[in-house]
């Protein structure tokens, strides 16, 4: 082998080595924060990293500190996240050590993932479907000589996670260029292969037609170069995946809190497959002598000693840092355009969404849709997609199987190759298997990277009850998501408004979430007649954050006066029992068009006029977002109340019935919320 490679290889694997030990000798003091280490896998770190280009994209895992080195990183870069200094280059002393975040110009590309397991499987294979689709809508770098590829580094242990299988089944369906990199040392944390594991990664693999995979020694440097480097020529060229399956031993504690001697059985004979002897010995054999390879190992250890000297006496955090980069600064900060263009026709609320995605897609080609049912023979569920698909084409809207985590999760990727994908999530009621990546990588990216990869994405979600939709087509959902911090959430009430923020949301840096209330879409259900809208122009933006204020009214003091608080079916409700009561002109509606961020300023003005306050929701009140905003505004506006500020909502059952009857019962109405304003007036 080339004498080059063998001794950067060697140098890097001291470097990894010598940090290790230096870890453990400082023991007590490197171990306020958690760390795992490399050893035992630094040989096939070691040989992918340095094979890797700028333009790649890399998701290493919390082990994976050779990984890291090889790209050119150094030890004292590594050991300010270790200690959690302010200028730790990956998060600013947030995160764990190994858990890195990078966009360097001369070095790979590295989004932010989580220390979840295998949750950075499906972000990895997005930025493969990201570069897939640059490549097919002529949108990549034809500057570059080598074709950028993907690879996803995993633990043995995670390839029995569910969205696993959801990555490995997009790659190799749509032949993506990603190399999943899984190094297998035989434990979980405790737990070993044997009583974990029907099979190893490259047995599982099999079960995925196109997705290519091999097995090889990872503990032999040059074994896993060579096998690596035709692995990466193969992906760059042919632009299909590989999975490497890398047996390594792990040769030191699972990560400094839980250590090896508690429970490790195998320690000599995992001893005995150390990768150092093994390249250091490659190294004689290759015509390096005794003093060449005690000068490289003596330089590694003097450069992890000093850069260790160094990192302890770096700065840590101020208070104030915490409150940087939970989200990215939007451009769309007022509303623009025009709201209700002269001779325009009114349209339903599904409309305005649909033309609102068309027109953004014809303007721009980093935007796409997909999700379950939305391509060309459908349209969605809803028909919110029809038509895009035969007027875009099938690689710009298209179906995904039945994946809301792969369908959430590749957003991260999709966005940290410069897209804009917006996705669905065909019913609230499904998107539970899409939160572990909606709040484990896509809400925390920006944050975690210390503001370097924010997640640009907008998730539609359907929403809402109406027409006997059953228990598992009908949920609010609202309370979950808006305890998700780091995305912006919006919930319109009729077609305008959401045509203004789905294009807000386009043109936003950060994940939204747009709930779409199912009954307000055709305007099917009775009194919902003013979620139509004159469809507004094409330039026409809302800003996330400002709530509309519905039939103002002036303060007055011979008569009692009420502020409704509310969103999306709530507003129709709420406009049609002030009407059928005769109160408009003593009923003042606050639309808050979006859950998050909330036009607090706007609220407790009314509140603070009106005197009395009722907050409605669709979902069950106990322990909900109303019932949480209620208590704000009680607590803000105290002073200033003639009343309890209530609250209502459905019944709290754990689920809506299929039968028309019981469903109505459950869920508010017109006439229900009558009955409430009444006696909150008479009070």
């Amino acid at each position: 082998m080339n004498k080059e490679i063998l001794k950067k290889g060697f140098s890097n694997l001291c470097t990894a080595k010598a940090m290790a030990e230096l870890y453990e000798a400082n023991f007590k003091l490197v171990s306020k924060y958690v760390h795992a280490t490399s050893r035992g896998h630094e040989a096939i770190q070691t040989a992918l990293g340095m094979q890797l280009l700028p333009q790649d994209y890399t998701f290493p895992y919390y082990r994976d500190d050779a990984m890291l080195l090889s790209f050119g990183l150094q030890p004292y870069d590594l050991m300010l996240q270790l200690l959690a200094k302010k200028e730790d280059p990956f998060s600013g002393g947030r995160t764990y050590y190994c858990h890195p975040s990078l966009k360097d110009d001369d070095k790979p590309k590295i989004p932010h993932q989580s220390s979840a397991t295998g949750m950075q499987a499906i972000p990895a294979t997005g930025v493969a479907m990201g570069m897939q689709y640059k490549e097919l809508q002529d949108l990549d770098d034809k500057k570059l000589k080598d074709s950028p590829l993907v690879v996803c580094s995993l633990g043995d242990a995670s390839v029995t996670e569910g969205e696993i299988a959801e990555a490995f089944q997009m790659a190799a369906l749509k032949q993506m260029p990603i190399l999943y990199l899984v190094q297998d040392n035989g434990w979980d944390i405790s737990a070993n292969a044997a009583e974990t594991r029907a099979q190893n990664a490259f047995e599982y693999a099999q079960g995925f037609h196109g997705l290519e995979a091999i097995s090889i020694d990872g503990a032999n440097f040059i074994e896993s170069y060579e096998a690596i480097e035709k692995v990466i020529a193969t992906i760059r060229k042919e632009r299909r995946p590989f999975l490497v399956h890398a047996k390594v031993p792990l040769l030191n504690h699972h990560t400094s809190g839980v250590r090896m001697e508690w429970y490790r059985d195998d320690l000599d004979e995992a001893r005995s497959r150390d990768p150092y002897p093994v390249l250091k010995q490659q190294l004689l054999d290759n015509g390096f002598t005794s003093e060449e390879i005690d000068a490289i190992e003596n330089s590694a250890k003097a450069k992890v000693e000093r850069d260790f000297k160094k990192a302890l006496k770096a700065e840590d955090p101020k208070p104030e840092d915490l409150f940087t980069h939970d989200f990215v600064p939007t451009s769309i900060t007022e509303e623009k355009g025009i709201r209700s263009p002269e001779g325009a026709d009114k349209v339903v609320m599904v409309d305005c969404a649909l033309f609102a995605v068309e027109e953004l897609m014809r303007k721009h080609k980093e935007c796409l849709l997909y999700g379950q049912d939305v391509g060309g023979r459908l349209g969605g569920v809803f028909r919110e997609a029809a038509t895009l698909a035969q007027k875009f084409g099938d690689d710009r809207v298209f179906n995904t199987p039945i994946q809301e985590a792969f369908i959430v999760g590749s957003t991260v990727g999709m966005s940290a190759v410069g897209l804009k994908p917006i996705v669905e999530v065909q019913f609230a009621d499904y998107i539970w298997p899409g939160l572990n990546q909606l709040f484990t990588e896509v809400s925390r990216s920006c944050y975690l990277s210390n503001g370097k990869w924010p997640v640009s994405m907008i998730l539609r979600v359907p929403i809402g009850a109406y027409g006997s939709g059953g228990p598992y087509h009908s949920s609010s959902v609202e309370s979950i998501i808006t305890n998700i911090r780091g995305i912006k959430i919006a919930y319109p009430s009729n077609g305008a408004d959401l045509k203004g923020l789905m294009k807000a949301a386009y043109y936003d840096p950060n994940p939204v979430v747009i709930l779409e209330h199912k009954g307000l879409y055709w305007s099917k259900v009775p009194g919902t007649l003013t979620a139509t809208s004159v469809e507004p122009s094409e330039d026409y933006v809302l800003p996330f954050g400002k709530a509309w204020v519905l039939q103002e009214i002036w303060k007055q003091e011979d008569v009692e006066t009420l502020t409704i608080v509310t969103y999306g079916m709530g507003v129709h409700w709420a406009y049609n029992a002030s009407g059928e009561l005769d109160m408009r002109d003593q009923i003042e509606i606050i639309d808050l068009r979006t859950l998050y961020p909330l036009d607090e300023e706007t609220i407790m003005a009314s509140v603070k006029k009106t005197g009395k306050c009722l907050v409605i929701t669709e979902e069950p009140s106990d322990n909900s977002f109303a019932r949480a905003l209620a208590g704000k505004i009680q607590e803000e506006c105290f002073k200033y109340l003639d009343a309890p500020v209530m609250t209502i909502g459905s019944e709290n059952m754990p689920a809506i019935p299929l039968n028309s009857t019981l469903e109505q019962t459950m869920i508010p109405s017109t006439k229900k919320v009558k009955s409430k304003i009444e006696s909150l007036l008479n009070y």
